[in-house]
């Protein structure tokens, strides 16, 4: 598998904006695409939401699951390797993206498909043509929301 984005961590502020923005409440599932070191879906549990994170770097997925127990949430959370391309996104009341626009460009016929009310927030990058439904700053990071309609 190809890795097309290089990790870099989101701030915590960043972070909590995210899933403010998203309106995160303990009813939803979040899909992480890219989750990194797991601070999204960490940060997901700890609001009471099932969260799942994604990442091709098995030794990212290792952290993640460290980060979980040392967080005390491994109970809430699943993280997995894989492709977030072939990953069946319809359980997901909200997706959490920190990928770069060519990549949300090509999520993006995956992400209209899911259920209406789903919630995609992205950290600094859009989907191109498709504007936001909201776009809020945070830490000097952009953030934005769309809606499925």
């Amino acid at each position: 598998m190809k890795k097309d984005i290089r990790y870099v961590p989101s701030p915590s502020a960043v972070v909590e904006g995210m899933l403010d923005l998203a309106a995160l409440t303990s009813r939803d599932t979040l899909y992480d695409l890219g989750c990194g070191d797991g601070r999204i879906v960490i940060g997901a549990a700890a609001r009471g939401a099932r969260a799942i994170g994604f990442d091709l770097d098995p030794g990212l997925i290792a952290r993640c699951h460290e980060n979980a127990r040392l967080a005390r949430c491994s109970h809430n959370v699943d993280f997995r390797v894989g492709n977030f391309f072939q990953v069946d996104l319809s359980e997901a009341t909200v997706i959490a993206l920190y990928l770069l626009t060519s990549v949300n460009r090509a999520l993006r016929s995956r992400l209209v498909a899911l259920r209406p009310g789903t919630r995609v927030v992205s950290h600094s990058f859009d989907m191109g043509d498709w504007p936001a439904d909201c776009m809020v700053t945070v830490d000097c990071k952009q953030l934005y929301l769309w809606t499925i309609p």
